[in-house]
């Protein structure tokens, strides 16, 4: 009944719900799509969510009576803007006209004023015509007029400098002829190419003229002051004048001086025109060195002309053979004018403010004489590697007299870098390699190659270097002395290269004598060229500390060389760079592994030996020998005498056949060699009674390690294999077992045992090298251990 009750009470609300929805489709049946799909979305809506407010009919009236209400008001804000569209539609198209009228005017207006601009411009052309015919006239009647000025102004300074010379005013010629160079200078971007050329002829005159007067009276006063001096006995007597004559020197050096500006202008000129030296000159330079002065000029005029004479054509003097004439000749002649120089020149500079040296100035014109001079004899001496030689040895000589004894500047060139010409430099290099290997050969096949100089000296006779080995060395040495000098750090890695070359073909030389020696290693051949390898990479390692080589290093680095540096990795190149290796680590490293060889094949040989020697020693019955009470007196063993003597003879004989840190290296490989040997053959392959032991330790430390003892202080330290086991052996029996107990239990590992420990234990008795498990091993091998046992 509760059931029915609740349907009839809702069935009024499912009513008035149905009818609402009815009415709703009733309302889409005549509205556009858009319309219904809005309806049909709201009573979704409402079915969704106000689902509770359709169950009541009541507030389902209010819920239709608030949409009409705001349905109205949406329909009068529409028709609203609606109406009011229109009047602001209608007030923007009015703007738009009123301004197509305004636009249309300013175009008609701009074609008004563009037609009256372009009427003017043509009537303006005729006078722009008219105005610049009359401007270009007016500049070239300026350009007129100052080309006259400027020619007036040229034969105003050349009738000046011809009033000065005929009243004997040379200061004034001076100056009008500066005043000429100037406007020279000035004039050097014009186009005007006649007024440039009459004024540098202008200019060239009477310089020229100036020049030449002054040139012979300085020449007069010159020769009046003896002036050249020629040979080192000439006598140099002031004259009766001798105070005028200075006065008149240095009044001439003066003005010569101040003339110097307008003759280097001429001089460059000159040279700029020709693209060269001019011909005949004797006073052109290479790029670096700076212009000599007019004075100096002057002077070198009767040296010049003795040099050509005596060196050129066909004079016996001029003699291909003998280059050392003509430099020996310059040399002398520097020497014996520098005192004119200093005293007489100098002073005179020094006064003018002039930063020159005269002694200097001088060197410099005779340095470029002996240029010319070595160019040409060069070029012709490139076919003939005996007159090139010659030649190059005369020019390093000069060279190096001249920075030394004559203290020539490093920054002007002298003689050297005609040699860095690629054809002279190439040829040079042909004529080291070529000579040097040449050398090579002579001093391998010599009688007395492989023997000692200095054997009899034995404070000098450290290396017991072969006389091979120091002439090689000796040989580069010599070629580093004549490649220092170079001035390009380039050329002097080119003469390195060849040096790494020859030490490479020396160590493969070595290397073929050394196979057909290595049947007998003990050998004086073989032995040295051991100590040849050793010699040489001793030297080499001296070498690349040496500061010269450190900076070939550097600039091997900085340019790059492929040819020094090979194929390096970037950080061996690093290494190099901040001088942590050398450029001779390649070659240490061949000759090293060699020398290492070498050593190896000799100690095998010697351990040989020495093994078939002590053959009798290692099957010694030890177990048959009485214990040392029971001896009168203890001696050396039998057995052990030619392994004693074996090795006694040997270190003898390497002593003096092989260099002191050779020797060093070759009693150490066989002291440890013989340690092994000893250890491994004679005592772990035997039994030892308490007898035995004390002659086996007797025979080591009286014996043995004294042979050793006349090369080291502790010879003992180098058998400490030999030692430590002598010690175990030599252990009383009680000790014995306690130590064996101590090594069992603690190779057990046994926690309740409580004791020191092995280690401890061996140190205590002096065994350090030895492993408890090997100490064991050789308690095993006491006689007097098994009858205890």
């Amino acid at each position: 009944m509760a059931a029915v009750t609740e349907e009839q009470q809702d069935s009024p609300t499912r009513k008035s719900s149905d009818q609402l929805k009815e009415k709703i489709f009733q309302r889409n049946e005549g509205v556009p799509g858009d319309m219904g799909e809005q309806e049909d979305y709201g009573l979704e809506f409402l079915e969704k969510e106000q689902s509770d407010i359709l169950k009541s009919s009541r507030n389902v009236c209010e819920l239709l009576a608030k949409i009409r209400e705001e349905t109205g008001s949406l329909e009068e804000q529409v028709v609203n803007v609606c109406s009011s569209v229109p009047p602001k539609v209608a007030a923007a198209l009015s703007a738009a006209v009123e301004v197509r009228c305004s636009l249309d005017e300013l175009l008609q207006r701009e074609q008004r004023i563009s037609s009256r601009v372009q009427q003017h411009l043509q009537g303006a052309n005729q006078w722009m015509e008219d105005l610049g015919q009359k401007c270009n006239h007016v500049d070239f009647i300026e350009r007129s007029m100052k080309y006259l000025k400027g020619l007036h102004h040229i034969e105003e300074l050349s009738a000046a400098v011809q009033q000065s010379l005929m009243i004997n005013s040379v200061w004034d010629a001076i100056k009008g002829v500066e005043s000429m160079a100037a406007l020279d200078c000035g004039l050097n971007q014009s186009q005007c190419s006649h007024l440039r050329d009459f004024l540098r002829k202008t200019l060239c005159f009477w310089h020229n003229i100036i020049k030449d007067r002054l040139t012979s009276d300085f020449e007069k006063v010159l020769a009046q002051l003896q002036w050249p001096i020629i040979t080192p006995n000439q006598s140099v007597t002031p004259p009766a004048n001798y105070q005028e004559l200075s006065s008149q020197l240095e009044g001439l050096l003066l003005q010569l001086l101040a003339l110097q500006t307008s003759d280097d202008l001429i001089s460059q000129r000159a040279s700029a025109s020709t693209q060269g030296p001019p011909p005949g000159s004797s006073f052109t330079l290479s790029p670096a060195a700076p212009p000599l002065c007019l004075p100096i000029q002057i002077m070198l005029q009767p040296l010049t002309k003795r040099f050509r004479y005596h060196f050129y054509g066909n004079r016996q003097t001029n003699s291909i053979h003998k280059p050392e004439w003509y430099l020996t000749q310059v040399l002398k002649w520097m020497e014996i004018s520098s005192t004119f120089m200093e005293e007489k020149i100098q002073p005179v500079f020094d006064r003018s403010g002039q930063t020159i040296s005269a002694k200097v100035a001088l060197c410099q014109g005779l340095v470029c004489l002996v240029q010319e001079k070595v160019t040409s004899d060069a070029s012709r001496m490139l076919y003939d590697d005996g007159l090139f030689c010659h030649l190059v040895e005369e020019v390093l000589q000069f060279e190096k007299d001249l920075r030394t004894h004559h203290s020539y500047p490093a920054m002007l060139p002298a003689l050297l870098h005609i040699l860095l010409d690629n054809a002279f430099l190439q040829k040079w290099l042909a004529v080291e390699k070529k000579m040097a290997v040449e050398k090579m050969d002579a001093m391998l096949s010599a009688e007395g190659a492989w023997s000692s100089q200095y054997k009899d000296i034995s404070d000098m006779d450290e290396l017991k270097a072969p006389e091979c080995a120091e002439t090689f060395m000796t040989l580069l040495q010599v070629i580093t002395e004549r490649y220092r000098a170079l001035p390009s750090p380039a050329a002097q890695l080119k003469f390195f290269g060849l040096q790494k070359e020859l030490v490479d073909d020396f160590r493969i030389r070595l290397t073929q004598v050394m196979k057909e020696e290595s049947r007998c290693p003990l050998g004086l051949r073989y032995c040295a060229i051991l100590n040849t390898v050793n010699y040489i990479s001793t030297i080499l390692r001296d070498w690349g500390d040496n500061v010269f080589f450190l900076q070939l290093q550097q600039a091997a680095v900085s340019l790059g060389q492929q040819e020094v540096l090979g194929s390096l990795e970037m950080t061996e190149v690093g290494r190099l760079a901040s001088l942590e290796g050398s450029l001779f680590d390649g070659l240490l490293s061949l000759l090293d592994r060699l020398k290492g060889d070498m050593l190896a094949r000799l100690l095998h040989f010697l351990m040989r030996d020495t093994a078939e020697k002590a053959q009798p020693y290692c099957q010694e019955r030890w177990l048959s020998i009485p214990p040392p009470q029971d001896q009168s007196a203890m001696s050396l063993s039998s057995s052990a005498c030619p392994m004693m003597l074996c090795l006694r003879d040997r270190l003898l004989n390497l002593q003096q056949v092989l260099s002191v840190s050779l020797f060093q290296l070759a009693w150490q490989g066989l002291a440890e060699k013989l340690d092994n040997f000893i250890y491994q053959e004679v005592i772990l392959s035997n039994h030892f009674s308490d007898g035995g032991a004390a002659q086996l330790q007797f025979d080591m430390t009286r014996n043995l390690f004294p042979l050793f003892g006349h090369y080291c202080r502790r010879p003992e330290n180098f058998f400490k294999h030999v030692k430590e086991a002598c010690i175990i052996l030599c252990l009383k029996v009680g000790s014995a077992i306690l130590l064996k107990d101590l090594l069992k239990h603690s190779k057990q590992e046994t926690t309740d045992f409580e004791g020191p420990s092995p280690e401890s234990a061996l140190n205590e008795l002096g065994v350090f090298c030895l492993a408890p498990c090997d100490v064991l091993i050789l308690l095993n091998l006491k006689a007097s251990m098994d009858q205890m046992s």
